[in-house]
Order: C-alpha cells, then structure tokens, then sequence
C-alpha cells in the first residue's frame, strides 16, 4: 500500500511539473527571433540549440545536398545571414547534429506529405501579383471527401471561390483544377504558392476570369511508396480526378460544366499529372498548364491521336521551366514534339531552380489565358 501511495503520488508531482512547464510565462522562452528579414533583402536565421554540436541552414535556392554553416554564440544561439535575397517567398530548414527540422519559433510552416519546414517572404519595392493587395479577397475552404476510387480513403481538397461567389447565386463560374508537386499537400498553392491572392488581384484588375480553383492532395498512391507502387500514381491519380474529384465538385459548387469551362495545369509531379489528364481527357480540359513538369517520357507517342487532331486536342497548351531546374530538358523535348507535329502551344523557358519563385510567376501568367470568350 505504502509503495502504491508513493507510485500516486510520484505521479501526481510528474503531473504538476509538466503543468508548470507548460504554464511558463512568455520571459521563459529564449527570446529568439527568427526568421529577420533586413532592409536591405539580407535575412538572419537562428535556433536556440545550446547543447548541439554542428547547425547548419538549407534554403531551396540553393543546390540539394548543400547548406551554410551557422555560428553558435554564447547563449547557445545558432545564426547565419544570407542574401540580399531577390523578393519572393523561401522554404528552409536546419539540421541540428543530423536532424532536420523547421524553424521552431517561425508560426510559417510549409507542410509536406512527409517533414515539414519552414517559409520566409522576401518583399520588393514593387507589388507583385502573388503579394497580398487591397483588392476584394476570395475564399479558400478545406473540403473532405471519401474516394471510392480510393478504397473510401478520406481526402482532403482546398477549394478557392472568387470574390463576389457567395452573393452571385445565379451565375457559374468556370473551374481550374491546380495540382502540387511530389511532397507537397493539397494547400501547398495557398500556403507557398499564394495562389489565392494571385486569383484575387488578377481578377481586380481585371486580367483573368472569375474562377473557382480546385487543390486536390495528389498523391493517390501513399508519398515514399516503394517504386513500382509510385509508377501507379499518376492512372491511379487520374481515376480519382475525373471519377471522384470532378463529381463531387460540380454536385457541390456552382460551376460552368462542358470542356470549354475546364481547365487544368500543375507544377512539377502535378505537371506530369495535368498533362497526362489533360490529353487523356480531351473531352473534359480547354487548356493545360505545366510548371517545371515531369513531362512522361512516353507523352509523344502515347498522346500521338489527340496531339494530330486539331479538334481534339486542348485550344491552351502552355508549360514553363528554368533553365537550372533539373526538369529543363524534358520540357524542351515536350516543346520540340510539339513544334515538330504543329501543335500550337506556348513554352516559356525562364531563368530559375526548382521553386515556388518560378511558379508563382507562371500561375500568373497562365490564369489571364484562361475562360477567354
């Protein structure tokens, strides 16, 4: 009994310790700013990590499997300061002794289908299309839905609506299906991408169409899959698209149905899926737009009937890429099948890696093309 008193009560003062560390005041957490974004677009990262060893930065502007080296000061305060950066939004993390992990005290987080890290926004002189204006805002719901295509597995799908939607009760808007990239979530177009704002002010000033645009999470076969279960992802993703997705969206939203009110376009996974979708369905898309894509290897010969039928095929075609992005050939292979077969399209070759940088700019100049009458 007297050991079962003091196993209680050993518990009891476990739980009040936990209580009071839980309940510290604000003073009690290392007064740590981070990330310091500097007049002059340099930005200063920093952790608090007093017992580690060795602490370095990655932000994606720099080569994979490189970092800078952080500075430990004397109260155990970790810094480095990069840039001046060009203005535009950063995903970066530290590894701290061989952990990575996101910035703890940065509330911008960028989640993953597996990690997390963290954003930073760079801002100009200049507005840009993807900055937050004083303009009419939209809406940007999550929605879930069970596929059937997908064994009754709970989705999730971010949905913007346009300014004006909720009081426009007759009226139907068009719809742009927007897919992320391998590792990535439904909302990384609203949370990296600023896809809602870049909506918001081009339709202010009147550059793009009123539209809905649909986010849905695009992996359909689970992220780190062993690699002949990934090969299923993109027909499987396809299924879910146009059985489950489509569906559910025109039974729920008020949106314009037929194939001249559909549009469809993504970055890098989700470039190969919107031009894999887009020209498997033609009867469903008027436009497809790849960012940075995985074109398929096979797309020439796989989509050779719809690319040689002028009625057919989609009247947009439109695809961007940097050329220091390890994606660059592919597309300049999808442009040179194109040009070769007189299949109009556009193809932007730009400066850039593979970033939320680049795609930003290209959203913005592909929405303008869209619903045209």
């Amino acid at each position: 009994m007297m050991f079962a008193r003091m196993r209680i009560l050993l518990l009891c003062l476990s739980a009040v310790s936990l209580f009071v560390r839980a309940q510290a005041p604000p003073s009690a957490v290392p007064a740590v700013a981070s990330p310091e974004v500097h007049s002059d677009r340099r930005v200063t990262f920093r952790i608090s990590a007093p017992k580690a060893t060795d602490v370095s930065f990655f932000g994606d502007w720099m080569t994979p499997g490189t970092g800078e080296k952080m500075t430990k000061g004397s109260d155990g305060t970790w810094s480095v300061t990069v840039g001046p950066l060009p203005p535009s939004v950063y995903i970066y993390h530290f590894v701290v002794d061989g952990m990575t992990i996101a910035d703890p005290v940065n509330p911008r987080m960028k989640l993953r289908a597996r990690t997390s890290a963290s954003l930073v926004e760079v801002r100009g002189p200049e507005a840009q299309p993807w900055i937050p204006q004083d303009v009419p805002h939209g809406s940007v719901e999550i929605r879930w839905q069970h596929s059937r295509v997908l064994g009754g597995d709970p989705r999730w799908i971010w949905i913007y609506t346009p300014p004006g939607y909720d009081k426009q009760q007759t009226k139907r808007f068009p719809v742009l299906y927007l897919f992320h990239g391998s590792n990535d979530t439904a909302g990384g177009w609203v949370l990296a991408g600023n896809a809602n704002f870049i909506l918001d002010n081009l339709i202010a000033a009147r550059t793009a169409q009123p539209m809905v645009v649909v986010m849905p999470f695009g992996h359909a076969v689970p992220f780190g899959s062993p690699r002949e279960q990934q090969a299923k992802n993109v027909p499987l993703y396809d299924d879910y698209m146009t059985k489950d997705v489509i569906p559910f969206v025109e039974s729920e939203y008020r949106v314009a149905q037929g194939k001249a009110n559909r549009a469809v376009a993504g970055l890098s996974m989700g470039g190969g899926q919107s031009l894999h979708t887009g020209f498997s369905h033609p009867e469903l898309f008027s436009a497809v737009g790849a960012f940075s894509a995985a074109v398929p290897a096979d797309f020439e010969t796989r989509f050779a009937a719809v690319l040689a039928d002028a009625k057919a095929r989609p009247a947009t075609i439109w695809f961007a890429c940097g050329r220091e992005d390890s994606l660059f050939a592919r597309s300049e292979k999808l442009d040179a099948a194109l040009t070769a077969k007189g299949v109009p399209h556009t193809w932007r070759p730009t400066a850039g890696n593979h970033t939320y940088t680049y795609w930003r700019q290209y959203l913005a100049e592909f929405t303008p093309l869209l619903f045209r009458k």
